[in-house]
C-alpha cells in the first residue's frame, strides 16, 4: 500500500520490535536480529490481530479471509507476529488462521454476509460464512454458484471480481447500517468507526489506513474551518479525536459508534453536538472527490 502521505515508523505499521525486525528496516530502525518475512494467507474467515499474543489481548483490527500477511515470528504457543499487505497493519495473529498463499485471489465478497455451502444447492447446511471484503480464488462457475477449488459453493451473485471498483463508498458504508459496534472489529458480526471507513473505501479502489487518526493524516483537503457545517457533501468524511463519520447528505451522517452500539445513521447536528459534549469538538473534515455518486 503507497502512503498517501508519509507515515513512517508508526509502530502500528512498522514490523520492529527491540528483539526483532523486518529485514527491509535494517538501516532504520534498531532491532537485536532483523529476518526475512515469510508469506501467509488468511484462511480463516477472519482472523483477530491483537497487541499481544494472548487471546485476552486488544484487538487492533481482524484480517479478512484472503488476505497476505508477512510473518516475521511464529511461536510455540500458537500465535505468528507479521503485517497485512492490505494496510500494512503489524500484531499478533492466530497461527492456525494462516495457510500457504496458494492460487491469487479472483473474486471477493461484496455484499455485508454470505454463506458458503458444501454442495450446489441452498437447501444444504451452509458450512461457513464470509463477510464483505473477503478474498477467493474460485477456481469455476457454476450458475448461480462460484465454486473454489475445495467445492465450496458460494452464492455467485454476492461475489464481484478482485479488480471491479464500486463507485460510491458511502453507500457501501450504509449496507453495514445495524451491525454492531466492534473496537478493532472489522466485520459485519462487528466492526468500530475507522473500519466502516476503511472497508467502505478501499471497496472502491481508495487506499486506506485501519486507525482514524492516520486516515485523518492522509485524507486531503481539508475544509476549512472545520466547524462550518452548513457546506457538508455527501461523502464528507468528519473526524473527532478517536472518532470518525461519513456525510450522507447536507443533514445525516453514518458511523460506528459506541453511543448507538451500531452502525447508525444520525442528524449530523445531534452528532456533534452530543460528541462534542462527552468527548470533544471536530478535529477537521475532509472532501474525498470523485467516490460518491448523488443521493437516490
Amino acid at each position: 500500500m503507497a502512503d498517501p502521505l508519509p507515515i513512517h515508523d508508526d509502530p502500528r505499521v512498522t514490523p520492529a520490535r527491540p528483539d526483532l525486525a523486518a529485514k527491509h528496516l535494517q538501516h532504520r530502525v534498531k532491532a537485536a536480529r532483523y529476518v526475512e518475512g515469510t508469506p501467509r494467507k488468511v484462511v480463516a474467515a477472519q482472523a483477530p490481530v491483537r497487541q499481544q499474543p494472548r487471546h485476552d489481548a486488544l484487538l487492533d483490527t481482524e484480517a479478512l479471509k484472503g488476505e497476505l500477511v508477512t510473518v516475521y515470528e511464529t511461536t510455540e504457543e500458537g500465535w505468528s507476529w507479521g503485517q497485512l499487505q492490505s494496510d500494512n497493519h503489524v500484531g499478533w495473529l492466530p497461527t492456525d488462521a494462516l495457510g500457504d498463499v496458494g492460487q491469487p485471489a479472483t473474486h471477493r465478497v461484496a455484499v455485508k454476509r454470505t454463506l458458503v455451502f458444501a454442495a450446489p444447492s441452498i437447501k444444504s447446511p451452509p458450512i461457513e460464512a464470509f463477510s464483505f471484503g473477503c478474498q477467493l480464488a474460485i477456481a469455476r462457475i457454476e450458475p448461480p454458484f462460484a465454486v473454489t477449488a475445495t467445492n465450496e459453493f458460494l452464492p455467485l451473485r454476492h461475489l464481484v471480481e478482485t479488480h471491479h471498483q464500486e463507485r460510491d463508498f458511502v453507500s457501501v458504508a450504509e449496507r453495514f447500517l445495524g451491525v454492531p459496534y466492534l473496537w478493532g472489529g472489522k466485520t459485519s458480526l462487528g466492526l468500530d468507526c475507522s473500519a466502516l471507513v476503511q472497508l467502505s473505501l478501499t471497496a472502491c479502489g481508495f487506499p486506506c489506513w485501519r486507525d482514524s487518526d492516520m486516515q485523518e493524516q492522509s485524507f486531503l483537503p481539508a475544509i476549512e474551518p472545520a466547524a462550518d457545517l452548513s457546506n457538508l457533501q455527501r461523502g464528507d468524511v468528519i473526524f473527532w479525536k478517536g472518532h470518525v463519520a461519513i456525510v450522507r447528505d447536507n443533514s445525516t451522517l453514518i458511523h460506528a459508534n459506541a453511543h448507538h452500539m451500531a452502525v447508525a445513521i444520525e442528524p449530523i447536528a445531534e452528532a456533534v453536538a452530543r460528541i462534542r459534549a462527552a468527548e470533544a469538538g471536530i478535529s477537521s473534515i475532509r472532501r474525498l472527490e470523485g467516490l460518491t455518486r448523488p443521493a437516490q
